[in-house]
Parts: structure tokens; sequence; C-alpha cells
């Protein structure tokens, strides 16, 4: 019981935590309204306040551009990175938010919210000393900012110092004894201590003040769950229910107590809710498996198991009931593969060794079977001896482990409640490959100044041509007015620039054949010389990409549909409906891109596109090379930290990765969060 309150606490205490930001940041945005007004330049103001308001209205991503501005045009404001480590901080980019709140406090020592949010940063982390020890400098700062003590106390319960908890939390109630949230937070506590009945009461005392918020029945119903008092437990369940239908927490741990009741259809139907909000939630999809076998429903539990040991392959408990399903179908080859796998990925697996020997008994093994039966025995004897309740209980005979699993069994945690477990593959979203594109303006003044990077050639390649062309790897809108310009303009000459321009136009239009045959005609024409020969290097950029483009939009059409991922088996893979697996062969556009190099040897967007050709090509350490390569010569580049961090974490260097994407989100690339809220949070378990 005591594991599941305090996964269930620190669900609870991420919420609080995540209203206390918010309440921060309204504060302290009145209380620093005034500050833009000690900016020396207009343009401070602006950004200040559109950062702000984003900020205040949940826009985090667009609050980080406007931060982003003014970090470039004041590096010695402490309030600008603290702000922007708060809007990284909401958007799960934990990594990025420490980074700023490092800076503020750098900037300004005395800096008391850069203490206060380090810490609580440090805290998801599970740095827990390094927690205490900014919430202490915060506190020593500001011991009147009551705010502070809350935090500490749920960092004190996060490491499981208990009474230091409940310390904190009564000091904060003393000033603030309507907030619901700390009367959870210090029941939490003491259900760790061992006082239910102090536990029960602030528990009611939160839904007496709050009697809208789920968290305080869902917190009690589990108390009374783990008393045997499932009528009341239900009763909470059901209250948390209705006031949030989608919380699939709280249907979760209703069916596991109908399933105590041996209510197997309404723990049946509450397990289907959770899938209808989680349909690739393991544990859930594992119990659900359960109850089907034991109603009798063989070939809908094998279902659930196969997709939870997708999910983890590695999953010991599912391997060794899929064996048991098996088993009861007949399917006994099967059955002892599965017993097979369990005892490789756990060798002290008594009851693993019990029934393979019961198997091998059925095929006629009988020495086999045996020996794995006096191997069980041992095994037994040597945890008992040992008196090792926790690894005793998977090698005790007794236990039952056709149970369902809560979220407080220990095995449970450890093995399904990773999410990188739960999310195996990494689907290779990579940032598009960078080439020349019909813009329809001559001039763009935005562009240039969100583009960054500047080059000389490019800038006398696009001031000869009749119409606008930019490097972009996003589509780009235009008019049919300026089509039809770069159209009349593209036939109105001959030079390798004009073919160049039609290749474009043939591109546009998605005239594949025709555009590769206008590349190859401006790459082979003769009367290139001094600069214009330069010009060339785009021309082989253009048919590389051109090139991968079609080995994309042809497997396309022959698949219906393709999604390029990476998978555990250490290659890249065109992943289509139909399940087959083929490798495509990029040799041709990256000899067009070395061909560009060796023209023009000082262009991030070359080394980029060769970046994701040898990821495509599962050559992931020369990806990786020319990934960096491309950031040192632009240090701006965000899709190239956002891709280099895609298959950084792919090679299980999450640190590196999720610092990367971290980099990537702060430079505009906003697909970026959606990724380190995937694969980069660090909240303790």
């Amino acid at each position: 019981m005591i594991i599941f309150v305090n996964c269930a606490a620190k669900i609870a205490i991420f919420f609080d935590m995540h209203r206390i930001l918010k309440c921060l940041i309204v504060s302290v945005v009145l209380l620093t309204a005034g500050a833009a007004d000690a900016f020396a330049q207009y343009d401070k103001d602006v950004f200040f306040m559109r950062g702000r308001n984003a900020l205040a209205d949940g826009k985090y991503a667009l609050a980080i551009d406007n931060f982003n501005v003014l970090a470039q045009l004041d590096t010695t404001d402490c309030w600008t990175f603290f702000f922007r480590g708060i809007a990284k901080y909401n958007l799960g980019d934990l990594r990025g938010a420490k980074r700023d709140f490092d800076r503020s406090v750098r900037i300004n020592p005395v800096f008391t919210s850069g203490y206060h949010y380090r810490g609580i940063t440090e805290s998801r982390f599970g740095n827990y000393e390094e927690a205490l020890a900014d919430l202490q400098q915060a506190i020593d700062l500001r011991p009147g900012y009551i705010g502070l003590y809350f935090s500490r106390g749920v960092t004190y319960f996060l490491s499981q110092q208990f009474e230091k908890a409940v310390a904190d939390f009564d000091r904060y109630i003393r000033k603030e004894p309507k907030d619901p949230s700390a009367y959870l937070n210090r029941g939490a506590s003491y259900l760790f201590l061992g006082d239910t009945l102090k536990a029960v009461n602030d528990y009611n005392k939160a839904i007496k003040l709050d009697r809208f918020d789920p968290e305080g029945y869902v917190r009690r119903g589990r108390l009374y769950a783990s008393q045997k008092e499932y009528d009341k437990a239900i009763a909470d369940m059901d209250k948390a229910i209705s006031l949030d239908t989608s919380n699939t927490f709280a249907y979760f741990n209703r069916a596991i107590m109908y399933y105590e009741q041996e209510k197997y259809k309404e723990a049946m139907a509450d397990l289907n809710e959770v899938l209808k909000e989680e349909p690739g939630n393991a544990l859930t999809l594992y119990n659900r498996g359960l109850i089907h076998a034991q109603l009798g429903a063989f070939e809908e539990a094998l279902e659930d198991m196969d997709r939870v040991l997708n999910i983890n392959p590695e999953n010991v408990l599912a391997y060794f009931n899929r064996a048991s399903i098996f088993i009861e179908m007949g399917q006994y080859r099967n059955a002892l593969e599965d017993y097979d796998r369990a005892i490789e990925l756990y060798p002290d697996f008594a009851k693993a060794y019990m029934n393979r020997a019961y198997v091998k008994n059925l095929l006629g093994d009988h020495k086999s079977s045996k020996k794995d039966y006096d191997i069980a025995q041992q095994k037994v004897r040597e945890y008992r001896e040992k008196n090792m309740t926790d690894a005793g209980s998977f090698a005790d005979t007794t236990k039952k482990y056709s149970s369902l699993l809560s979220l407080d069994a220990e095995f449970a945690k450890k093995d399904f409640n990773d999410e990188l477990l739960q999310n195996r593959d990494i689907d290779v979203r990579l940032r598009p490959l960078y080439k020349y594109v019909l813009s329809g303006q001559k001039d763009d003044t935005n562009y240039a100044l969100t583009r960054g990077y500047e080059n000389p050639l490019m800038a006398r390649l696009e001031a000869i041509m009749p119409v606008g062309i930019k490097i972009l790897n996003e589509p780009v809108q235009i008019d049919d007015k300026a089509l039809a310009q770069a159209e009349t303009a593209a036939w109105s000459g001959n030079t390798p620039e004009h073919i160049f321009l039609r290749a474009l136009w043939e591109n546009h239009g998605k005239h594949f054949n025709s555009a590769l045959n206008c590349y190859t005609s401006a790459v082979d024409a003769e009367d290139k010389q001094g600069v214009e020969k330069l010009y060339e290097a785009f021309y082989y950029m253009n048919r590389g990409v051109l090139r991968a483009e079609m080995i994309e939009f042809l497997s396309s059409i022959e698949n219906n549909v393709q999604v390029l991922s990476m998978d555990d088996a250490g290659t890249t893979r065109a992943r289509v409906k139909d399940q087959v697996t083929r490798q495509y062969d990029y040799t041709e556009a990256v000899e067009d891109l070395k061909a560009a190099l060796e023209l023009v040897p000082d262009l991030p967007y070359l080394y980029f596109n060769l970046g994701n050709l040898y990821c495509l090509s599962a050559e992931h350490l020369n990806s990786i090379e020319n990934y960096t390569k491309a950031i040192e010569l632009y240090p701006y580049m965000g899709d190239a930290y956002f891709n280099r961090g895609l298959v950084l974490i792919y090679l299980k260097d999450k640190e590196k990765g999720c610092i990367d994407l971290s980099r990537a989100g702060e430079l505009g690339v906003r697909d970026a969060y959606g990724v380190i809220k995937k694969y980069c949070e660090e909240e303790n378990d």
C-alpha cells in the first residue's frame, strides 16, 4: 500500500507544484509590471510584455520566442531567464529550465525566485540534496514567503523525510489554512508515518475545503481500500469520476477495488475506460488480460498480453501469464517458450521453473522436468533462509501471479511505469531536408531576420535570380501570379541559373523527373566559371534532396503509407502499413551533397542534409558527425540540434539527446517540446 500512496501523492504533488507555478507567475508579473520601464529601448518593452502575456495565457512556446529576443538584447536581466525557465518547465523541458534558473541566480545571487524554482526543478530530477539547498537559500533570503515552506515540504516528502514534511506543511497551513493541497500532502505524509487517522482527517479537511476536486476523494478512497473498506472506497472513486469523467487514475483504482470484490465485469469496464484515454497503458492492458483469462476469454487475454509485450518486450510477468494462457489453450510449446523467456529475464523466478517443469512433463520430457522442479525448490529454500521478503516473494510458490497489479506493486512500478519502456520505438520525425525553393518574394525582410544564417554566395545567387528563392525545409505558399512570373522567367534564358529556376518550378509542381533533368542540366552546363561555378553547389544540393524525396515519394505510393522509424534492432526501416520492411539506397543523394561540399565546404545546410541521409541509412555516427558540423558552422540551427537529439536518444545517450532537444526548443523548434515530454521528463519514481 505504501508504494501506491507514494505514486498517488506524487501525482497530486506534481499538480500542486504546477498550480504554485501558475500562482507565482501571476504574482511575479504583478510585482514586476514596472520592470519593463527600466529598459532603455522600446523594443525590450514590447518583447517583455509579449513574453509575459504569453506566459500568463499558457502559450509557453510563444513566451520562449519573445524571451529569446530579450536574452539577446540584454544578457544582464535575471527576470528574462527566469521567465523563460518557467515556460520551459511548463513544457516539460526540465534541463532547459534549470539552465535558465542557473543563469538567473548567476546574474543576481540574491534572486529568491531563481533559487526557489531551481529547487523545484532539482526535486523533479530526484536531486533532493541540491533541491533542499536551493530552497533553504531562498528561505534565508526571504523567510516570510510561505510558499517556500510548501515547496520544501514537497521535497522532504519526495525524499522520504516525512516528519520534516509534516513540519513544513504545518507551518504553511498556519498561514494558509484554506489551501486543500496542503492538507492532501500532509495527509500523505501522515500515511507514510503510519498515522492513518490523521491522514484521513486531512483528506476529509481537503474535501471540505474543495468538494469539487477529485484528488481528495481518490486519496481517501485509496486509504479506505487499504483497510478493505471497499464500499466506502468505491463511493469515493464514484465521486471522483463524477467530477472528472476522464480521470483514468480513478477508473484504474476503482477497477482494482471491483476486482477485489470479484466484480470482474465492472472491473473490466473501468479498465476499458482507462484504455479509451490511454490505449498504450501497458499496466492496464496487463490487468485486463488477466481478467479476460479468468473469465475464460483466452483469445482476448492473449491479445492483451501480446500488446503488453510489444510495448515492453522485457516484462517478466507478461511472459509468465501468457504462458499460463497458452496452457489453457493447449499450446504447450508456446507456453514453454514464454517460461524460457521469463527465466532468462529473471533467473531466480522459482514459480516459472515450477510451471515449466509442469509443461515439460506434459510434453514427455520427464528428466528436464525433474531438474526444473528441483531448481525451483532450491531457490525457494535459499530465499526463505535469507528472509528476503521482496525478492523472496518472487521465489515463493504461494504467491498468486494471476492477481491484478496495482500501482503500489514494486514490480509493476519498475516494469510498467517507465515512459521509455512504454514508448520504445522512436519515430524518426526528422526535421526535413533543406533546399532552394521558389518564394514568390524577391525581398523578404522578415525571412532575413528569422533565418539568421547568411552566406555571401547565397546572397549573390538570390540577387541575380529574376524571382525570389529561399533555402527552406518547410513548404512555402506561392500565389498564382508569382508562380506564373517564375514560369515565364525560367524560360526566358538558357543560362545555368535559368535552368536551375526551371528545375525549381518543376520541383514545386512535383514534376520530379523533369526537375531532376533540369538540375542535371544545370550541373552539366559548360559555361560556368568563377563565382558562377560555385553556384553549382546549390544545383547539386537540390538534386541530392530531390533524389531523396523521390525515394520517399515512390515508396509511399508503392506501400500506401510510410513511417520512418528507428527500432531496437539497430536498423532504420521504412515501416509500412502491411508491416513490410525495406531498406532504401540514398547513395546518389549523398554523392550529390558531397559534390556540393567540395565547392562550398562551409555551408551548414549541406552537413545537415547529410546528417539526415546518414540517419535514414542507419549510419548513426556519421549522422551525428554531420549534424555537429552544421552546428559548428551555424550555432543557431535549431533543426540540427533537434535531429541530433533524436539520434542520440536512439543510441541510448538520453542525457545529451535531451540537452540537444532543449536547445532546439529554445531556438524555435516547437516540435522539440513534445519529444521532451515523451522521453526526457525525469520525475523521480
